[in-house]
């Protein structure tokens, strides 16, 4: 043990830090939890990032039926961008994907609000609007299929009380099929943008709604000008969730309408698809596949932004 001398001239001994081993069982449990992770992190590596880049490179060859390793150079992405399903499916998805991710929002912030109010069967309507996110795309699509469809559906029931002139029958009209489609996207989506909304709406301090109750400010500007700028964090995962699922649309499209009539409803996931396996153009469809991943990343690039931001702002004020 070293000494040390203090001002009296008394020597007194200098206590040195210890260092403990740590405890077999941390060093196991650490282990264990690596070892159950391995296989989650083999799978994202393996099935994200290598086939990503598996994929981007044979974008660049002359790939048909079989991969090949052929480059070509940006030849796919010219032949891409000059094909005229290709520009109808990218008109689409951007039509289909403000209204739906629009709409969405709206119309899940209201119920949301609707929901905050501590109604009765809170729990009850909650699971009730949830619903339609937990099943699967293609029961949607097959749903709100039969429910526009002329012979069985709205239409068939208005004109049978009597109404023989009511005509209601979007997906038969390439001008209106793509509507169709939005509405059961919003069947589909709105449960899930009302929870996260929810969410960030029970996040609110009770006491500024006190203040704005007592300052005598009306409930519906409190929500737009008080509330709102609050649940930014809440409102950015919902729109980012509505974009991604924008982006990625195939199952429901399919299930409605097969991308029709004609190639109305085409949409950049069905056209990747149809390259692939119906088409023999792999070259092609991997090309189109590197597009649609671009807004995907750019998504998430500006997720961690606005987050490395949030630090930062909340660091400069602490």
């Amino acid at each position: 043990m070293a000494e040390s001398v203090s001002a009296d001239g008394v020597t007194v001994p200098k206590r040195q830090a210890t260092r403990y081993p740590k405890p077999r069982r941390l060093r196991l449990s650490t282990f264990m939890s690596v070892l159950g992770t391995t296989p989650m992190i083999i799978t994202a590596i393996g099935v994200f990032v290598i086939c990503i880049i598996y994929s981007g490179l044979l974008s660049f060859t002359d790939a048909r039926m079989f991969p090949s390793f052929n480059f070509v150079g940006l030849r796919q992405y010219e032949r891409l961008w000059s094909t005229g399903r290709w520009m109808v499916s990218v008109n689409n998805i951007w039509l289909f994907g403000l209204l739906s991710i629009g709409l969405s929002m709206i119309f899940g912030f209201i119920l949301a609000v609707f929901m905050d109010q501590r109604i009765k069967c809170e729990d009850l309507l909650r699971s009730i609007f949830l619903y339609p996110f937990a099943m699967s795309l293609v029961i949607t699509g097959l749903a709100w299929r039969w429910i526009l469809d002329p012979g069985i559906g709205i239409q068939a029931a208005v004109r049978a009380w009597g109404f023989e002139n009511f005509n209601f029958a979007p997906l038969v009209n390439a001008d209106t099929a793509i509507y169709g489609l939005v509405v059961g996207s919003i069947w589909n989506s709105i449960g899930v943008t009302m929870a996260i909304i929810l969410a960030g709406l029970r996040g609110i301090d009770s006491e500024i709604w006190k203040a704005s109750r007592i300052d005598g400010i009306p409930a519906w500007k409190t929500y737009f000008f008080i509330v709102l700028p609050m649940m930014k964090g809440a409102l950015f995962t919902a729109f980012v969730l509505q974009c991604v699922g924008v982006v990625r649309v195939y199952d429901i499209v399919i299930a409605m309408t097969q991308g029709g009539p004609g190639i109305a409803t085409q949409m950049p996931a069905v056209f990747v698809i149809e390259h692939i396996t119906g088409r023999i153009n792999v070259a092609l469809g991997m090309a189109a596949a590197m597009m649609m991943l671009l807004p995907v990343v750019l998504l998430l690039a500006l997720n961690g932004f606005v987050q490395w931001r949030g630090k930062r702002m909340k660091e400069k004020l602490s």
